[in-house]
């Protein structure tokens, strides 16, 4: 079976390829939206099987897999940022506190489908201002959920605690993809 990845995410495709499967990246376009009733423990793993249905070309010899990571912070979802204000004004909702990352995945043939999510906590210590300046001038918190990496340096400088998979927060929960990729092989 070939493995098509509908992400373009470069931590997904890093995290796939170390993982030791070879796949090929399809583009995948679509309306990230929710209903907005959907519980947030729902979220990543609905937006993950819209992706997947959205692409209409997959083979009888292909498995399909999307992503979707969100960063949750009291019930309240905190998307990718926009701009430079919409980035500082998340991380200073997380500084100082304990948020959740979901992240859903979905592996898809012609003959099934299968989502799951994992689910991580993360404790962020106080960030200062001048540290979010630093973080937003020289990384890119615009392609992230809740406006930042846990492999740069925020994470390195102001995590102080994780309770789960480090790979989900980073936006691929590997265990869960190794085990549904050997299944379908």
């Amino acid at each position: 079976m070939k493995i098509l990845l509908g992400s373009n995410s470069p931590r997904r495709k890093e995290l796939l390829k170390d993982l030791g499967f070879d796949f090929s990246v399809v583009k995948i376009d679509c309306e990230e939206n929710y209903p907005q009733n959907l519980p947030v423990s729902e979220i990543a793993g609905y937006l993950s099987e819209l992706k997947s249905s959205a692409y209409e070309n997959l083979k009888e010899d292909e498995i399909l897999l999307t992503a979707d990571t969100i960063v949750v912070l009291n019930e309240t979802v905190l998307g990718k940022p926009e701009n430079e204000a919409q980035a500082r004004q998340m991380l200073e909702k997380l500084s100082g506190k304990v948020h959740q990352v979901f992240t859903g995945i979905t592996v898809r043939t012609v003959e099934k489908t299968i989502t799951q999510t994992d689910v991580a906590q993360v404790e962020f210590e106080k960030i200062s201002s001048e540290e979010i300046d630093f973080y937003i001038r020289n990384y890119e918190p615009f392609d992230k959920a809740g406006s930042y990496g846990i492999q740069e340096w925020l994470g390195m400088a102001k995590i102080s605690g994780i309770s789960g998979s480090f790979f989900t927060i980073m936006g691929l929960p590997t265990h869960l993809v190794y085990n549904l990729l050997k299944d379908f092989e």
